[in-house]
């Protein structure tokens, strides 16, 4: 694996728009993960190492494109019906051979056949009547008709999937069809997942007057995983500075990411960020948007670390909105870009200005559109408002005064991963 350079997230800075961490991780942030093989049946989710190109055309030949009859067009009356010999039949899979390649007539063909050199045209069975072994065809059809001709899907030599995709079942099946059984990938991100607190409890296990049960860590190792990283689970770690320390040495020297939410501020109990101050450096930024306090940037050596909010809505919209850019780039994935629609806002809401905002939503159908309408409690821990909502109304920085029937950007979870 490559490693980044002691200082790549050294940007410092006050309240950062988040336009512009995007655009420095853009700059700073280079892959790490290396080049590997994967099969077709194993590559579903995996990211492209480098472009693929088709060795072959697809469709390799000319073919029918339905049960028919191949013809020469010239041969057919444009004004009464033709009536043909049929002097061969071609079934998919077989080879276009005919007894007399140069003689007047038909041939009965089928969906997939090679055409036979010299025929251009198919004629539908439905559209003509056979008797005698002879076909008749009525006038009207086109030159070339239900004719697929060979490349007109792919093109022999031309890119089909480009470097940085993150493979869908479609992409498999492209590969398949130009004959690879394998394709070029990244090897999976190696993400270190962990939670530390003393109030922390696993979920299942008897939870006291003073204890919670961990929630964060079970929703970042789930996107984690949609993101195709291997994830190691940490576990719970006390709030101890030693402990914590030991376990992120031991998790920095075999990983490509160590990320965390919570236990990076000032705190007497938040031992985390001495942790990774004594065998790295770390960095804070304080990112102009909310939900989220600052995000914890960091080095264990040349290991990222990602410290994210502590507050569970907080957490999940820091990961999707900055985190996930973060490690496509560290994937060597095409960073994801999510599209926003433009809906009608179903409520009334006031922000601060020069601070990036996101509202849960859900949509309802309205005439010429749709409608958001704001979840009713926007706390920061409301976690259950990222399972009711549909995703996320984004108010930009300049947005101070949003009222209902106003036009607002909305960010569907679809877009995000979550």
């Amino acid at each position: 694996m490559a490693q980044l350079s002691d200082d790549c997230f050294a940007f410092g800075g006050a309240l950062t728009p988040l336009d512009d961490a995007l655009a420095l991780l853009e700059e700073r942030v280079s892959v790490v993960a290396d080049a590997e093989t994967a099969a077709l049946r194993g590559a579903l989710g995996r990211i492209l190492a480098e472009d693929v190109r088709a060795g072959r055309p697809v469709p390799p030949h000319d073919n029918s494109a339905v049960d028919g009859y191949a013809v020469r067009f010239a041969e057919l009356d444009p004004q009464a019906e033709t009536c043909l010999p049929i002097i061969g039949r071609i079934a998919a899979g077989d080879p276009p051979v005919l007894a007399d390649p140069d003689a007047r007539g038909a041939v009965r063909i089928f969906t997939g056949a090679v055409m036979p050199a010299g025929f251009d045209t198919v004629m539908m069975q439905e559209d003509c009547r056979e008797e005698a072994g002879a076909v008749h065809i009525a006038p009207g059809i086109g030159m070339g008709a239900n004719r697929r001709f060979a490349g007109e899907d792919v093109e022999a030599g031309a890119v089909i999937l480009g470097a940085g995709r993150r493979l869908q079942p479609q992409d498999l099946g492209l590969a398949a069809s130009v004959g690879l059984s394998a394709l070029p990938v990244r090897a999976r991100l190696r993400a270190a997942l962990f939670s530390t607190g003393n109030e922390l409890r696993e979920p299942g296990a008897a939870a006291g007057p003073g204890a919670v049960y961990d929630a964060n860590r079970f929703a970042l190792a789930g996107l984690l995983d949609r993101l195709g990283c291997a994830v190691s689970d940490l576990g719970i770690l006390p709030d101890d500075r030693a402990a914590i320390a030991a376990a992120l040495a031991e998790a920095g020297a075999g990983h490509d990411l160590v990320l965390t939410s919570g236990g990076v501020s000032v705190g007497d109990e938040d031992h985390v960020r001495a942790a990774v101050e004594s065998l790295g450096q770390i960095h804070f930024w304080r990112l102009a948007i909310k939900p989220g306090r600052p995000v914890a940037l960091g080095q264990i050596g040349r290991t990222p670390f990602v410290g994210l909010p502590g507050n569970p809505v907080a957490v999940m919209v820091t990961f999707l909105r900055f985190a996930r850019p973060l490690i496509d780039r560290l994937s060597g994935a095409a960073v994801h870009v999510p599209r926003t629609w433009p809906v009608r806002a179903g409520f009334d809401h006031r922000k601060k200005a020069n601070r990036r905002e996101w509202v849960r939503a859900t949509l309802e159908p309205c005439a010429g559109g749709w409608t958001a309408r704001k979840f009713a409690r926007q706390g920061a821990g409301i976690l259950s408002s990222m399972t009711a909502a549909s995703g996320l109304v984004e108010l930009p920085e300049d947005a101070t005064d949003i009222r209902a029937g106003m036009t607002v950007d909305f960010l569907p979870f679809s877009e995000l991963g979550a």
